[in-house]
């Protein structure tokens, strides 16, 4: 299929968050530079990195000026970096993908016609867990039509598959553990409703890594707890009815 049309381009601003990332992150760049949608601009905000991913990002801006280099003092923290690459960004659109995960090449191009198909400020897509060893672990994959109420039984939107347009303006990632949920929580309250872009295969690759932070369960439930009572203001009673419903979407997520 051929790139999407220049009279269409909107610039999508990607924001990438780098931290000693120099094994992983060509691939990751590679596959944002390389979408069919071409209209991106593409933020690398290295966090204090201490092995070679500055040089990685030197040699990317230079060699494509889509490329914009963010170079923090000292590590802050990747919702930091992401608020940093917020504020930076120029785009119309807005997403996101970890230095360790890639898109296939048509994942805006698709994205962005069903948004605008359906008018829709916040996208999402399914996407493939895979491990360490290359191994597939499976597909997550959202429901069609997402509204705040849905967000609250379960993260539906992994941040490397969520697209917003920015005219309902920019969140802000918090440093609360589930920051990601968090912030796409905002975003979808912002826009009213979120879409499913559909593909016949998952255009975005989360790479599942052995002892992760996510991995520990029982600090999860800390955070998603947190986020009910400290950033939705829920009741004990509400947060309590929310979190049953967030725990067994989270298990069968990964059925």
């Amino acid at each position: 299929m051929s790139a999407t049309p220049a009279t269409a381009r909107p610039t999508v601003s990607v924001v990438m968050p780098v931290y000693n990332a120099a094994a992983t992150l060509p691939r990751s760049l590679g596959s944002v530079l390389s979408q069919t949608h071409a209209a991106v601009e593409l933020l690398l905000v290295d966090d204090g990195s201490t092995d070679g991913s500055r040089d990685i990002i030197a040699a990317a801006a230079a060699d494509d000026p889509r490329v914009v280099p963010v170079l923090l003092p000292r590590n802050g923290g990747v919702a930091a970096a992401r608020n940093a690459g917020i504020e930076a960004a120029t785009g119309r659109y807005m997403a996101f993908l970890d230095s360790d995960d890639w898109w296939s090449d048509r994942k805006l191009e698709v994205q962005l016609r069903v948004m605008q198909a359906a008018g829709a400020a916040v996208s999402c897509m399914r996407y493939q867990r895979v491990a360490e060893d290359g191994r597939d672990l499976g597909v997550v994959t959202p429901p069609a039509r997402l509204d705040h109420a849905a967000m609250l039984r379960s993260n539906h939107i992994g941040n490397l598959t969520g697209l917003y347009d920015r005219a309902i303006g920019d969140g802000r990632f918090r440093r609360i553990g589930h920051e990601d949920y968090a912030f796409w929580l905002d975003m979808v309250r912002r826009a009213g409703t979120a879409v499913r872009a559909d593909e016949g295969r998952p255009l975005a690759h989360y790479l599942v890594r052995r002892g992760s932070l996510s991995a520990d369960k029982r600090e999860a439930a800390r955070w998603q707890w947190r986020i009910y009572r400290e950033v939705e203001g829920r009741g004990r009673l509400a947060s309590a009815r929310w979190f049953a419903c967030y725990a067994v979407n989270a298990l069968a997520k990964r059925a």
